[in-house]
């Protein structure tokens, strides 16, 4: 994912997390909010909880290449943060994509087609 695509400093993550509006489902959380650049950034979080660092990065790397897929078809101008929650631990990719639609569904993210 190239670098104006992600949300990296702490003051913009705790900003988010502050101002943000949040959904939810099983295995994710997103937080988002208005940022009014030209381009949607997006952030990661997994906790310690959720493993060691292994099984972190590549739940975080999951969500990168899931994400990076979708950034043609989501809105310009927000901060996103996806929250990884622990009970995505063992869980399929095809899952996980599942998951990444429907709360960018559900924030009304996604651009209007056609």
């Amino acid at each position: 994912m190239k670098k104006i695509y992600r949300l990296r400093k702490r003051r913009d993550f705790n900003y988010t997390y502050k101002k943000g509006k949040s959904v939810a489902n099983q295995y994710l959380v997103l937080v988002y909010r208005r940022s009014g650049l030209p381009v949607t950034r997006a952030g990661f979080s997994v906790s310690k909880k959720f493993g060691k660092s292994v099984k972190r990065n590549r739940i975080r790397r999951q969500l990168k290449e899931i994400y990076r897929k979708r950034i043609p078809y989501v809105k310009e101008g927000f901060d996103l943060i996806f929250v990884v929650r622990k009970n995505a631990r063992d869980v399929e990719f095809s899952k996980i994509e599942e998951a990444v639609d429907n709360l960018l569904r559900r924030a009304e993210l996604f651009k209007e087609m056609g």
